[in-house]
């Protein structure tokens, strides 16, 4: 048992000295390897240093080089400009001598000046004295011996040349209508007073006239116009005396009949749009006929105003194509008489401008055209010459003369107008203007070849009871201010909405 403790107490120390034998000599290996790290980095640290030094040393040559590179160029530029400097200064010098140089010879001129002035007046006085008159007496006395000595073959010349032009005024103004006659031809219009339009089946005929005929209803509500879809197969027949109403109700048809979907509420849409097109084609319509023309600065209000006379007729003669046949023709006969041919053309396009709003503006058309142009700033040569192309106004200008000699000349070709159309039209807008003469009318239209006054009014002014009154007094004024075959039907609609959103 002893020998086993023994044996234990060496074991532990032998233990014990062998641990102690290997951390001294692991610190040693340590310390040693910390060593050698730390003079790794001091050799790094040095390398860097170096390379540091030896790139700011390379740094601060390039500087230094660049430096040098930018005085040289200083010292170029600044060189060039002090040579520019001496230039300009010797330039100068240069003209200040010219200057000098120029005054002295101005200064040698205007004393040459007074010597020939001199010379002249002595000269004069000298034959003042020999012929014993004075400038002025010597001139008065050669223009008498002058007179005297022509006057005779002056009359006899003035004579000819008066009777020259009179045997030859009258032959040369054929000449020049004739010849602008020639030059400008342009087709006949006929009277028109319906538009057709093609029904693609049946079935669209149903569509178009709805239950118990509400869409045609209201559709010649919205738009003025009597629409027949009985009178002839397969088509549907547009009555209107305004051409604009007619041209308005077949562009909402074919947009109608195009779109599929017809009721009240889509018509009114539609028929609201077909406006706003014909307002743009309207402004084409009058921007062409200046562009064909040849005239350009007619205000753009003067220039609607144009397009809508596409749309007008007067005695059944279209009155834009009327207009624009009378620029060509004046602008020709302008140029042959020696007037002013834009100031002419410019005239003879809008001398019926007045027309587009007779309906709107009570007086002649030709008073209200030279308003209209006074209105929107064109010049006092044009006002009149609008305002003078009929008898009530003097002509006092070569241009108001042109501008009413092209007028009677375009309403004189044979089948230009028709009298009866003319006549036709004027009484449906008497019928319409007695309509809107009463308070409380929203709309009216003449229809049916003026057999027939459709009249809507407003419902919040106008009850039932007013609207039975009303129809009365429009009958009784009609009889009383005109002349009609047969009798007219006044039609008074009210027509009450109510209308709520779903939010």
């Amino acid at each position: 048992m002893v020998e086993g403790i023994i044996a234990a107490v060496i074991g532990i120390i032998v233990g014990v000295g062998g641990t102690t034998v290997y951390t001294r000599t692991k610190v040693a290996g340590g310390k040693h390897k910390a060593d050698q790290l730390l003079a790794d980095a001091k050799t790094k640290a040095s390398n860097i240093v170096l390379k540091a030094k030896d790139e700011a040393v390379k740094f601060a040559a390039d500087a230094k080089k660049e430096e040098s590179e930018r005085r040289k160029v200083w010292d170029r530029t600044e060189s060039r400009l002090v040579e520019r400097e001496t230039s300009l200064d010797r330039k100068l010098d240069e003209l200040d001598k010219r200057t000098e140089n120029l005054r002295a010879q101005e200064d040698d001129v205007e004393s040459l000046k007074n010597e020939i002035r001199d010379i002249q007046k002595k000269q004069l006085d000298k034959l003042e004295k020999v012929a014993g008159l004075k400038k002025k007496e010597a001139a008065e006395k050669l223009m008498d011996m002058t007179e005297k000595s022509i006057k005779h073959d002056l009359v006899g010349l003035v004579s000819k040349l008066q009777n020259d032009a009179r045997d030859s005024a009258e032959e040369q103004a054929q000449l020049i209508l004739v010849s602008a006659m020639e030059r400008m031809s342009s087709e006949v219009t006929a009277e028109r007073t319906v538009t057709a339009i093609k029904l693609t089946d049946d079935e669209m005929k149903g569509r178009i006239i709805g239950k118990e005929g509400r869409n045609i209803q209201a559709l010649q509500r919205a738009t003025g116009v009597d629409i027949l879809v009985d009178d002839t197969p397969g088509m549907i027949i547009l009555s209107s005396f305004d051409p604009m109403r007619r041209q308005v109700a077949r562009m909402a048809l074919e947009m109608l009949m195009k779109d599929g979907r017809i009721h009240p509420g889509r018509i009114e849409e539609v028929v609201a749009k077909a406006e706003k097109e014909i307002e743009k084609e309207v402004i084409r319509a009058g921007e062409d006929a200046a562009r064909e023309v040849g005239v350009v600065g007619i205000p753009k209000e003067m220039i609607q105003l144009l397009g809508e006379l596409k749309f007008r007729t007067s005695y059944g003669q279209n009155v834009l194509m009327h207009s624009t046949e009378m620029a060509h023709m004046a602008g020709l006969i302008a140029e042959e008489i020696g007037a002013d041919v834009r100031t002419t053309k410019i005239a003879t396009l809008l001398h019926d401008v007045g027309k587009a709003v007779t309906h709107k503006v009570e007086g002649k058309h030709h008073h209200i055209g030279a308003e209209l142009a006074r209105k929107y700033g064109m010049s006092d040569e044009i006002v009149h010459a609008i305002e003078a192309h009929h008898d009530d106004i003097e002509a006092t200008t070569p241009e108001a003369l042109v501008v009413r000699v092209c007028d009677a000349l375009s309403a004189a070709r044979p089948g230009a107008r028709n009298i009866s159309a003319e006549n036709f039209a004027e009484r449906m807008r008497d019928l319409e203007n007695i309509a809107n003469g009463f308070k409380g009318i929203q709309k009216s239209y003449a229809i049916s070849a003026g057999r027939e006054v459709r009249v809507i009014v407003t419902p919040e002014s106008i009850d039932d009871l007013s609207a039975i009154k009303l129809a009365r007094d429009i009958a009784n004024k009609i009889e009383s201010t005109m002349q009609y075959p047969g009798t007219i039907k006044i039609n008074v609609i009210r027509e009450t909405r109510a209308i709520e959103y779903a939010k």
